[in-house]
């Protein structure tokens, strides 16, 4: 018995790097796991994984970013498992470039995959979680959606993808104030691990090691996803957790800092004086990646 016995979840993106590992990891704590990739290929052999293990999945390949698609991947869920529990938001892809020599296809491109998939399946599931409530049944339903330190942070060459991050950290936040009522709660994490997304900048950084402990293993960050799937979190709802290796922390998002208040309008010329010493008085911000 596992913390996710009886539970069923969709996992988007899982025919490899961290979305494999969640199915993976799921399926070991008793989860029935859907597993969606554009890659129909990748998504079996990772049902075919589970499958030997003694575990249940169903290999999946429809679009995510479109709602017609993305309702063919709850209508084959609820065929295969019944009721859905969980949602795990992963599918991403970069296009990494500049902010001047950004294309509209780069940006068009990443803004559709992250933001638009990660739109289509949470609001057809949140309908249909708020729907149950409201008739009566209890509903004890996750959304865990995927940020980045790109988003949280910023990034040198990842405007696109860093914002397309940030976004999806703020939609954590009203996606959980508008659903706790129905039963529903909903975390983001971000992430830092060896895919084949980090392949290419961070590809020295994040090497396998010789021997030792594999820090950027994606596999050290599928307890955490596991454990805000299962029933054990209902009391964790609007947070942004950042994961790597042994490591996991709680991200604080913007807040009101310091301020001053004359009680009438600025005049332009006061301006200088009341932003250097707000600015002074200030938590300084982490420094933005590759600055």
């Amino acid at each position: 018995m596992g913390i996710c016995n009886e539970r069923t979840v969709i996992i988007t993106g899982a025919g490899g790097g961290l979305g494999r590992e969640y199915a993976l990891a799921f399926a070991a704590e008793g989860a029935a796991v859907v597993v969606n990739d554009i890659r129909q290929e990748a998504a079996q052999a990772v049902c075919d994984e589970i499958a030997r293990t003694g575990g249940r999945a169903l290999a999946n390949a429809d679009d995510i970013t479109r709602i017609d698609t993305a309702q063919r991947i709850i209508d084959a869920t609820h065929e295969a498992f019944g009721e859905i529990h969980v949602l795990v938001n992963n599918a991403g892809i970069c296009r990494d470039r500049m902010f001047t020599s950004m294309t509209e296809a780069d940006w068009d491109d990443v803004m559709r995959v992250h933001l638009r998939g990660h739109f289509c399946l949470s609001q057809l599931l949140a309908k249909e979680w708020r729907d149950a409530s409201k008739a009566g049944r209890e509903v004890d339903a996750r959304i865990v959606n995927t940020s980045s330190g790109a988003g949280l942070q910023g990034s040198i060459g990842q405007a696109n993808y860093g914002a397309a991050k940030a976004a999806i950290a703020a939609l954590t936040l009203m996606q959980a104030a508008e659903l706790q009522r129905y039963g529903v709660r909903v975390n983001a994490l971000a992430p830092a691990a060896r895919t084949s997304m980090t392949e290419g900048v961070f590809a020295e950084m994040m090497k396998k090691p010789a021997n030792g402990f594999d820090y950027f293993d994606p596999a050290n960050v599928a307890p955490l996803v596991v454990w805000l799937g299962s029933a054990e979190s209902r009391d964790v709802t609007g947070q942004v957790f950042e994961a790597a290796g042994g490591m996991i922390a709680v991200a604080e998002g913007w807040r009101t800092g310091p301020r001053i208040d004359i009680g009438a309008r600025w005049q332009v010329t006061a301006l200088g004086g009341a932003v250097a010493a707000l600015v002074a008085e200030r938590e300084p911000a982490q420094q933005v990646y590759g600055s």
